[in-house]
């Protein structure tokens, strides 16, 4: 799995640069967020520009992703997600439950807010 790590001031901003995302890829995507949930900040904006495929299995990993950050107070915002892909999330009706933005400033801005909610 291809991943951009960029750490900011309140989130880690991870692009995936692979072109599809399959099945085998979960492992590996859940040992990354592993590593990254353990050093602040504890944040992820998680970019999907370059993905142009999602399959069943990774779908899934990223929703249980997203849910099991927001159980531990930490934002998980998807963005840029293409459309192919975000037509298989909403088929797959996983798209309603995540919390997923257009373009990366707006992922920036829900992750900012949420942390102002928090506090």
């Amino acid at each position: 799995m291809n991943v951009k790590l960029d750490t900011k001031e309140k989130f880690h901003e991870i692009s995936l640069l692979d072109g599809v995302l399959t099945a085998n890829m979960t492992a590996d995507f859940a040992e990354m967020l592993s590593v990254v949930q353990k050093q602040p900040p504890f944040n992820v904006v998680l970019s999907l520009e370059q993905v142009q495929e999602v399959h069943a299995d990774m779908q899934q990993a990223l929703a249980q992703a997203q849910q099991a950050y927001y159980e531990l107070n930490y934002s998980f915002v998807i963005c840029c997600m293409q459309p192919a892909v975000e037509e298989a999330f909403d088929k797959a009706e996983l798209l309603e439950m995540m919390n997923v933005t257009p373009t990366l400033s707006e992922a920036w801005d829900i992750v900012q807010m949420e942390e102002i909610e928090r506090e």
